[in-house]
């Protein structure tokens, strides 16, 4: 399975890069699986989620040739 995932903002410098495509072995995944997997790390509660362009949470199930975007927590004035 192949998934396409992109990183916006801080999360782009965090991961070291703007988009990667990931070969995930086996069946489906949550996208909080998915980025333990990517960065070792568990999914920051505060992060915003997308599965092709649609806003989501880390139990999203994601499946082959999705795209998932990560992106900071957003603040404004």
């Amino acid at each position: 399975m192949s998934v396409k995932i992109r990183y916006f903002a801080s999360m782009r410098d965090r991961m070291g890069k703007a988009e990667d495509t990931v070969v995930l072995e086996g069946g489906s995944m949550t996208v909080a699986n998915l980025w333990k997997k990517i960065s070792g790390q568990s999914l920051p509660s505060n992060t915003l989620i997308a599965v092709n362009m649609e806003y989501t949470d880390g139990s999203a199930v994601v499946k082959n040739g999705d795209e998932v975007a990560f992106f900071p927590p957003v603040t404004g004035g």
